[in-house]
């Protein structure tokens, strides 16, 4: 099968750190779901205001059409409700695995009040907890990112190896 795999979680829970790293691991390309969105969201977030689910709707149709055109992809993506891990499911036309990367707000507001140069000010950091809706197991497997990064890529792989999308 062709991987399409989404990893998921509020801003801040190393969605790209650990994208990189199992793409190394798995040699298979890593998109950073931020570089896909409009221009118009990544002011609105510099501003410090939340994205509504209009804002996110052309946002999540592009990681989707990402992951039908360029499978085998990873693709960093908050996508925090289900109905958007619905429509990046359809419009990906083919499997998609979700590993939702989870951590309490104590550990994420930690590492994002640490990182320099990103846009997402830590202000939103609430904002993204309460659009929350963690998968069912259904839908996705959880890893607790309070752990180190190796721990948390070995996870994903012992995973795939298990259930691979």
């Amino acid at each position: 099968m062709t991987l399409r795999l989404v990893l998921m979680g509020v801003a801040g829970c190393g969605k790209s750190s650990v994208g990189a790293a199992l793409s190394a691991a798995l040699d298979v390309p890593y998109v950073d779901g931020d570089d896909l969105h409009p221009a118009a969201n990544v002011d609105k977030m510099r501003r410090g205001e939340p994205l509504t689910d209009a804002d996110r709707w052309p946002w999540l149709d592009r990681v989707a059409d990402c992951l039908h055109a360029k499978a085998p992809v990873i693709i960093g993506c908050s996508a925090l409700k289900r109905a958007y891990r619905d429509r990046i499911r359809a419009g990906a036309q083919g499997k998609v695995g979700f590993v939702h990367l989870s951590g309490t707000r104590a550990v994420i507001e930690a590492r994002m009040a640490a990182r320099k140069g990103h846009y997402m000010p830590l202000s939103l950091l609430d904002s993204q907890f309460a659009a929350l809706e963690p998968p069912a197991p259904d839908e996705a497997t959880t890893v607790d990112i309070d752990q180190p990064l190796p721990r948390i890529v070995a996870r994903i792989e012992g995973w795939l190896k298990g259930d691979a999308p």
